[in-house]
């Protein structure tokens, strides 16, 4: 399964809001999971099976509960049972597809 989570803390008292101290506690603790994954602006990606993924989702949100007094969690599961290495693969697929689609719109 791949899960894309983003999660922060509210009422941290920084005057500028800037959570990226909280952010770096939790992707901490996806990086030391060894699970395969991947950090962009908005949301951290994360594949592996259902309980060891949302076990590394638990404890980056409570990575990230010491910042503030709440904690908001954002999460999109992919659930494809018998396929891994989709983190990549997924990617991959779309970029063929966008160059398909280029090539027969080049040759019009």
């Amino acid at each position: 399964m791949l899960v894309a989570f983003s999660v922060s803390p509210a009422g941290t008292g920084n005057a500028d809001g800037s959570v990226h101290d909280a952010v770096a506690a939790a992707v901490a603790v996806v990086r030391d999971s060894g699970l395969p994954h991947r950090t962009t602006s908005m949301f951290t990606e994360i594949e592996g099976e259902w309980d060891e993924v949302f076990a590394v989702v638990k404890r980056a949100t409570e990575a990230v509960q010491t910042f503030g007094s709440r904690v908001s969690l954002v999460l999109k599961a992919d659930i494809r049972p018998g396929y891994s290495g989709e983190l990549d693969a997924k990617i991959d697929r779309l970029e063929a597809a966008i160059d398909a689609r280029a090539s027969s719109e080049n040759d019009l």
